[in-house]
């Protein structure tokens, strides 16, 4: 081997060590077992935004369905859950539509809705808008087809009106 082959390599090695180090800092790893905990987070989470990057971003379809299920038994922390690890980017705007949708069912109430739980449904359907304006829900089984249909209802959810006292108010229906 030559004298200029092994400097290079001693510099690669450096340079790799560096960042290693670097990266130990960065990731602040509580014991050696959260080191491989931490380290495929990391690289994941460039995996992710390297498929972003490139346009072959695509939701994990198997925690989508399992998510679907979930929505539709009415377990929405589970649903929330399986959505947020089907699209961990949280790019799709499907995917987010009905992370958004699962706030709003599970704040709904016949005598008073959930603030907190609007609050973060609104937080929810806003970045669906931000993702794509022109989303429309292909779910049949959805009432608020449209991110801004659902935004109005959350909106008006969180207003106190004249109306929230209206005994009539027990009869209406959840979208």
């Amino acid at each position: 081997m030559k004298p200029k082959h092994i400097q290079i390599s001693g510099l690669v090695l450096t340079a790799v060590y560096g960042l290693f180090v670097l990266w130990i800092y960065w990731a602040a790893p509580k014991s050696v077992s959260d080191v491989t905990v931490k380290a495929r987070e990391t690289i994941e989470q460039a995996a992710n935004e390297a498929a972003a990057a490139t346009g072959t971003y695509e939701v994990d379809q198997q925690k989508f369905t399992q998510g679907l299920n979930a929505f539709r038994a009415d377990n929405f922390v589970l649903a929330r859950e399986m959505f947020s690890q089907a699209d961990p980017k949280g790019i799709d705007p499907k995917t987010q539509y009905y992370i958004a949708y699962s706030f709003y069912r599970q704040g709904w109430g016949r005598f008073s809705n959930d603030d907190e739980l609007f609050k973060q449904g609104l937080e929810q359907v806003n970045k669906v808008i931000e993702l794509d304006r022109e989303y429309r829900a292909d779910d049949q089984n959805l009432k608020l087809k449209h991110p801004v249909e659902l935004r109005n209802e959350i909106e008006e959810g969180l207003r106190v009106t004249a109306d929230d006292f209206n005994p009539l108010k027990l009869t209406r229906e959840r979208q």
